[in-house]
């Protein structure tokens, strides 16, 4: 089978021979992923799956983030805040169309954002539009977003997939039909199978060298690795087999991208369920896990220990691993301590990630070397969802959390760990009142501190990002500052 080529047959009738040129193709991707999306509209959901697919190639912001992280202009082309930073004004970019024809105004920014502030929002990080006040249109490309008081985050929050920019005209039917301003337009999803997007030829932005785009849902790891191997797949990313990469690494067919990502991989502890609301417990769970056995085990080497939920790339990243070492026999303590020495029984419910399924095996048999019964069930990802995050129905869980800088998950005591901390609220409210960068730097570092110590979950490791492509293939990103498979820059060399 060949791959990604086109050819070309000349047939020269009066010689009787037929010339074959192939050449590699320019214009069409396969990229595999592991996770499915539950439905299509990232406005409403916190599957980053869904981030992976629509991300920048079908929806776009007013900011975005750029492969280092950096936030930088998207629908907006640029914007004015008032010297006491509760007022942005935005510019936006003229003659913008979404993919149904229509075109993306100042109304539509309004609508947005007016719809995921809203009462019965069901934006699954309606925190970031909690502060502001009033949306008010100046002119069709023109919008004043008033805060309730000075938010030094707002840009980057607008740079979320979950703030990106939809209208009422299609909002109906996202779920199943979404309808962006991205360079790819959404043409078909085969559900359980793959995505396929086409090339937007009236985007406003330069044009993608891709025209056709599939995203290929491979959830089983061993078929992950025979699809690349047998390059079905132009490009997997977050490759779920790691012990299968020094393979690609070594066949020149390949390339491995190891990057790093935004993903706290964390023990998900339910802090209101007996006895995980008792922080020796919590800390007992803590120390008889021993992170680097679950990073080799299940990760074969690949991501960097953490002791708090904060990315480890990041310049005001605090390491409290030692706050969390692996002692067993202090873990056996602890549990004494809180009135149970003969441990107890717990579940342990896994979403469908290679980390959680092999990690959470591991971790299983750490917590029973210390009289913990942890009960594992496997769940897809729509059961987690439904029963982890919504319903709050576990005890313990294994997630990587890829949402950039969202340690402020921590002062939302209706999210689904249900850590409830006024002190920690109180800081995360006045760190969202600071713009002075020192300021921010020491309230980001007292954060990570206060959920280390109160053992909110089992900080496990940062996630690394790893993506195997076919040697051609280039403009991929590297890392992953947000969850987002950005193929608007991808293109094949010659």
């Amino acid at each position: 089978m060949i791959k990604s080529k086109k050819c070309i047959v000349a047939t020269a009738i009066a010689l009787t021979t037929v010339a074959s040129t192939c050449f590699a193709a320019s214009s069409d991707i396969t990229v595999a992923m592991q996770l499915e999306p539950p439905h299509l509209d990232p406005t409403s959901a916190a599957a980053g799956a869904i981030d992976s697919v629509l991300y920048s190639n079908v929806f776009e912001g007013l900011t975005r983030f750029a492969s280092d992280g950096a936030i930088i202009a998207g629908l907006a082309k640029s914007w004015d805040i008032s010297a006491d930073g509760t007022e942005y004004i935005f510019h936006l970019r003229a003659g913008v169309q979404f993919h149904d024809g229509t075109g993306m105004d100042a109304e539509d920014v309004k609508f947005s954002l007016d719809r995921a502030r809203a009462g019965d929002s069901t934006n699954s990080q309606k925190a970031l539009f909690a502060g502001i006040a009033n949306v008010a249109v100046v002119d069709s490309t023109t919008v004043k977003v008033i805060l309730d008081k000075p938010n030094g985050s707002f840009l980057f929050n607008m740079a979320w997939g979950d703030a990106v920019i939809v209208a009422p005209e299609s909002i109906e039917g996202i779920k199943n039909n979404p309808v962006g301003t991205g360079a790819f337009t959404f043409q078909k999803w085969v559900q359980g199978d793959r995505i396929e997007l086409a090339r937007n030829d009236s985007y406003w932005g330069s044009a993608p060298a891709l025209e056709s785009v599939t995203f290929q849902f491979i959830a089983d790891p061993t078929a992950a690795f025979a699809a690349v191997m047998a390059q079905d797949v132009d490009v997997f990313t977050g490759f779920p087999a790691p012990e299968n990469l020094p393979q690609f690494e070594a066949d020149a067919r390949f390339q491995v991208l190891e990057g790093s990502t935004e993903g706290e991989t964390i023990l998900s502890t339910n802090n209101k369920m007996p006895p995980l609301d008792n922080v020796k417990v919590r800390k007992a769970i803590a120390h008889a896990i021993d992170r680097q056995a679950i990073i080799d085990g299940a990760m074969f080497g690949y991501g960097t220990p953490i002791g708090t939920h904060f990315a480890p790339h990041h310049p005001d990243y605090v390491d409290l691993t030692g706050n969390s070492e692996h002692d067993p026999e202090l873990a056996k303590k602890l549990l004494t301590e809180a009135g149970f020495p003969n441990g107890f029984e717990t579940t342990l419910k896994l979403p469908p990630p290679s980390y959680a399924r092999r990690g959470g095996e591991i971790i299983a048999s750490q917590l029973r070397a210390v009289g913990i019964q942890a009960k594992i069930s496997n769940l897809e990802w729509a059961q987690w969802l439904e029963q982890v995050f919504r319903g709050k129905d576990y005890g313990l869980s294994i997630v990587s959390h890829t949402e950039p800088m969202d340690i402020g998950i921590y002062a939302r005591p209706e999210y689904y760990f249900q850590y409830d901390n006024p002190q920690f609220q109180a800081l995360m409210t006045d760190l969202s009142a600071t713009t002075d960068t020192a300021m921010r730097s020491e309230m980001l570092k007292k954060a990570q501190n206060i959920i280390s110590e109160d053992y909110v979950n089992g900080f496990l490791f940062e996630l690394a990002f790893t993506t195997v492509a076919d040697a051609k293939v280039q403009g991929l990103w590297k890392n992953a500052p947000t969850q987002a498979t950005d193929l608007t820059g991808v293109s094949w060399s010659e």
